[in-house]
């Protein structure tokens, strides 16, 4: 497979067939315009003038527009091309954004179980999925999706809840409900990987520290950016992370009042740290500064538990899943050190068994600190996660996030618009997607164990989805 595209297949004007997603570039969602947008905030300035043509690009074209045709960019490269050589990271970040990944699925594997797990490695050369039978599968993207390695996991317990890939792409950590995170060398010749036969899984307990006294599970594991250490959230209302030099949990923070389901570095030095409980709240911790556990801020606004967080990267922003059907963006310039906030419910609704109460759907909580909220998808059943699309290819100028109906949807950050629902045409969730960090290629994983891709619709491809 190819993995690049065209630059004569840039332009959106071509005819669609009917069968593929349609991205809706222009058309606010109908869930988006009652909610109130900080417009003011500067992270919509940035990422409008990210994804925007340069200033230098619109004076040689003489055209003030925002919104260039792909060809006029073009030309206007060419005659700008004595002064810089080519595109700005801001007009590549216009060509490439239009290329939404919408054309699909296509399928890359189907697992016997539910898949929980689909990530790309940062450089975009590795896939790594993972099943609830304690399968975890990581694909040679640029070898037309080859398994590189098939690992079968080690002290796992109900399902594989979480991986991480180090740094230099050696390593894999996955977690389960179990304290036991297990660190396997995805470096060695065999391409199956079982647990101390082929391969050594060596095990990192969390529960070996001084405050531990009953037994837990882990729902969300992240490497720190030097590959030194492993964060983790935790079902006992914990976060930890783990020293693998000194083979020993470094730090356990009773964090929340109810599961960590969610944790994440705020940039690459690993000082903060973010993380989503179920007792509702997102919290910001700084290890420079912890005093007896203090926490560094607290950020409210979702009415029911958080399933995910993902980080700008730049140590301000991120974003967040919520169980009241909610995606909410946040400045952490605004959190507060208020601890008395407590949870609202308006019922004592489980979102494992039913759809959320229509009642409260549009509901607000009084104290809500986010900058702006995004509707229309369902988390439902499962820690359904979300992220912001690549620096290189959008300039992040999209947010996007699995559901429970079986579709993955691309929102963008500025406008609130949903600008693309690819559907699986499944009946089950799709509880993990990832964005290809270079190309218009969006992978998704789905509960009824099914790995699909999702390509610009400019690129062609003869193995559509055959439903099994």
């Amino acid at each position: 497979m190819q993995m690049g595209y065209n630059i004569s297949s840039l332009t959106m004007d071509d005819d669609e067939p009917s069968n593929h997603a349609q991205p809706s570039l222009n058309q606010p969602s109908s869930y988006m315009v009652r909610e109130m947008f900080e417009l003011d905030n500067e992270i919509f300035h940035i990422t409008m003038l990210k994804s925007k043509p340069s200033e230098g690009l619109r004076q040689a074209t003489r055209s003030m527009e925002s919104n260039m045709s792909t060809f006029r960019m073009l030309s206007g490269r060419e005659i700008n091309s004595g002064k810089n050589g080519g595109f700005s990271k801001a007009d590549r970040s216009c060509v490439l954004g239009g290329c939404l990944p919408v054309n699909g699925p296509h399928k890359i594997d189907k697992g016997s179980t539910r898949a929980y797990v689909s990530r790309f490695s940062d450089d975009g050369s590795l896939l790594v999925t993972a099943f609830q039978g304690g399968h975890i599968r990581i694909y040679d993207v640029e070898q037309d999706w080859k398994v590189h390695k098939d690992i079968l996991a080690r002290s796992m317990r109900w399902t594989i809840t979480d991986t991480s890939l180090s740094p230099d792409q050696r390593y894999l950590v996955y977690s389960s409900m179990s304290p036991i995170v297990n660190l396997v060398n995805i470096d060695s010749a065999a391409t199956e990987s079982h647990a101390n036969i082929t391969d050594i899984h060596e095990s990192l307990d969390f529960s070996m520290h001084e405050d531990v006294i009953y037994a837990f599970g882990i729902f969300s594991v992240k490497f720190s950016s030097d590959g030194r250490e492993v964060l983790a959230g935790s079902n006992d209302d914990s976060l930890y992370v783990y020293d693998l030099h000194a083979n020993k949990v470094s730090l356990r923070l009773e964090a929340h009042t109810a599961d960590v389901n969610t944790v994440a570095f705020a940039d690459e030095t690993s000082h903060l740290i973010f993380s989503g409980s179920d007792d509702s709240l997102c919290k910001v911790w700084d290890r420079r500064c912890l005093n007896q556990g203090q926490v560094a801020g607290v950020l409210t606004g979702h009415l029911e538990g958080v399933t995910c967080i993902d980080s700008r990267g730049d140590g301000r922003y991120f974003i967040s899943n919520g169980k009241d059907q909610t995606l909410k963006l946040w400045d952490i310039r605004k959190m507060s050190s208020n601890m008395d906030r407590s949870r609202i419910r308006y019922s004592n609704w489980d979102y494992r068994y039913t759809p959320y109460p229509q009642q409260y759907e549009f509901h607000r909580h009084p104290y809500d600190q986010s900058l702006a909220t995004y509707r229309g998808h369902a988390v439902l059943r499962t820690l359904i996660r979300c992220y912001f699309s690549p620096e290189y290819s959008t300039g992040k100028r999209y947010i996007y996030t699995g559901s429970h109906d079986s579709c993955v949807y691309i929102y963008d950050l500025v406008t609130g618009a949903e600008v693309a629902k690819l559907d699986c045409e499944i009946s089950t969730a799709v509880r993990d997607c990832s964005w290809h960090p270079y190309y218009p290629t969006l992978v998704n994983c789905t509960w009824d164990g099914q790995v699909v891709r999702w390509e610009y619709i400019g690129n062609s491809y003869e193995d559509k989805m055959e439903w099994k």
